[in-house]
């Protein structure tokens, strides 16, 4: 499998299709900002779960929100009005070319045929499957890389190089908004329980013992999550942590994760969320998707979790391994260990 095509020439509306959660449309940001160098506007093409991410991302001038059926966790049923909704909206747009953003094991192929009966003229996409006149630009995998270099080498392939001196990190938008009075000053850990998937959350109880640990070790712990999660929280914070479940959005959230020191967190959006704003992260990382493409990206990072255990690579949302072990055995111990070791380094 080779390349084929070109790009059009610097100028004009690019659309950049990753319509998928929060963490996924982060990861992107190194790639978005590439094409943001080239283009006049930049149109990101978002799911629901990912919209408030893609506003954050430097280099995007609009986002457009459709729920797509073959990413989305509860697919919505493919119609001609659903269908017409998004070609309509981004026949509107009227970009002159889109590239579509896909981790491994997602195919462009779908995305990139209703881009084509929108109109757009150009489209690249890293893809293993014939893709006939869907795509001017076929990249070829680069095989067991991080996400965001996945992305950008893609951008790069259809000649969006980045600005000079943008280093390919992760980044959000600035100013953030003021800390909620109750966290106090930063310097303080933040632990976000909650997953979207249960494969990948650390027990609530070795959660709360940890909060309990490393209060007793004279940390101040700040603990996060949605408003769906406030039960958790609250369970986690128990008596040593300040519980902020359910009172900050992507953006608060980003303001509180920047004042950390560290935080600990599973694979999910926010410890994405925390590498863009520059804080070092302890991954308590399920190895049902693999730690070298989806950790935390351009931070001082502490993988804990068996790397090696029997979900590795499953992709399972529900752990398939009676008690949960690759995350279990990570004990409190080991996250105030690894907090201290982050210390060491960011001293």
């Amino acid at each position: 499998m080779g390349e084929t095509g070109g790009r059009v020439a610097d100028g004009g509306t690019v659309l950049v299709a990753r319509p998928d959660n929060a963490g996924d449309v982060l990861l992107a940001g190194p790639a978005v900002r590439a094409v943001a160098a080239h283009a006049d506007d930049v149109v990101l093409l978002a799911g629901p779960y990912g919209r408030a991410a893609a506003e954050l991302l430097p280099g995007v001038t609009s986002v457009l929100e459709w729920r797509t059926p073959w990413i989305d966790p509860a697919p919505p049923p493919v119609t001609p009005a659903r269908v017409a909704a998004l070609t309509d909206a981004v026949r509107a747009a009227a970009p002159d070319a889109a590239l579509v953003l896909t981790s491994f094991h997602q195919s462009p192929l779908p995305m990139a045929l209703l881009l084509r009966l929108a109109g757009v003229p150009w489209i690249g996409a890293i893809s293993e499957d014939y893709p006939g006149s869907l795509l001017d630009l076929r990249a070829p995998d680069p095989g067991d890389v991080p996400e965001p270099e996945r992305m950008l080498g893609l951008a790069e392939a259809a000649g969006f190089r980045p600005a000079p001196g943008d280093e390919p990190r992760l980044r959000i938008r600035g100013p953030l908004p003021a800390l909620p009075e109750d966290t106090g000053p930063p310097g303080y850990v933040v632990i976000h329980p909650g997953s979207a998937a249960p494969a990948r959350a650390w027990p609530p109880g070795r959660a709360a013992a940890a909060v309990t640990a490393l209060a007793r070790a004279g940390h101040r712990v700040v603990v996060t999550g949605g408003p769906d999660e406030t039960a958790l929280t609250a369970r986690v914070a128990g008596r040593h942590g300040v519980d902020l479940g359910g009172r900050t959005d992507l953006r608060s959230l980003a303001a509180v994760l920047a004042g950390a020191t560290a935080v600990v967190a599973g694979n999910t959006g926010p410890a994405h969320l925390a590498a863009a704003v520059g804080t070092p992260v302890v991954s308590l990382f399920a190895p049902v998707v693999p730690a070298a493409r989806w950790a935390p990206y351009g931070v001082p990072i502490a993988l804990l979790g068996d790397q090696q255990a029997p979900c590795r690579g499953s992709r399972a949302r529900h752990c398939p391994v009676p008690g949960h072990p690759c995350l279990t055995d990570v004990t409190p111990a080991d996250v105030v260990r690894a907090v201290g070791s982050l210390a060491e380094v960011a001293a």
